[in-house]
């Protein structure tokens, strides 16, 4: 009786998709590391564009980190002028966040550098195929309950 030999890692998903989430996200740190900031700044400006709960804690628990974290980085980011707080009347404990227009442009610039990545890494692709993979994962991540736009 012969083994059936189990299909390669190289072919799984978790390995391809994980390996190519590498490649883009060493790209894009590349590409907005000139502008003081990581992929998690630039994830907390998009909650903020995107309506997320502005106060440092409701953002820390939907972007799934440490309170603190959201604190430094919202530090970070006041130091740029990229967003601003306030106190919440009702409750002059919480921190309120919002995004300034020098935030909503840093925004727009890193999200033209993430399209340029996606550019450079779907070469070789068809539209038809582009759009067949923009879909997939698109399903993909509304599964895994990210945000998805259309």
């Amino acid at each position: 009786m012969s083994a059936v030999n189990p299909p390669s890692l190289t072919s799984s998903l978790s390995f391809r998709l994980g390996t190519l989430g590498t490649i883009a996200t060493t790209r894009f740190t590349a590409a907005i590391e000139d502008r003081g900031l990581k992929p998690k700044h630039v994830a907390l400006l998009a909650a903020l564009d995107g309506g997320a709960a502005p106060s440092q804690l409701e953002l820390a628990q939907a972007m799934g980190v440490a309170p603190s974290l959201v604190v430094s980085m919202a530090d970070q980011l006041q130091a740029l002028g990229a967003v601003q707080r306030e106190r919440d009347p009702a409750d002059r404990r919480r921190q309120i966040l919002a995004l300034t227009e020098d935030g909503r442009e840093l925004l727009h610039e890193c999200a033209a550098q993430a399209h340029a990545i996606d550019a450079e890494l779907a070469a070789a692709l068809s539209p038809a195929e582009r759009e067949s993979l923009r879909h997939a994962l698109g399903v993909l991540a509304h599964e895994a309950g990210l945000p998805v736009e259309e």
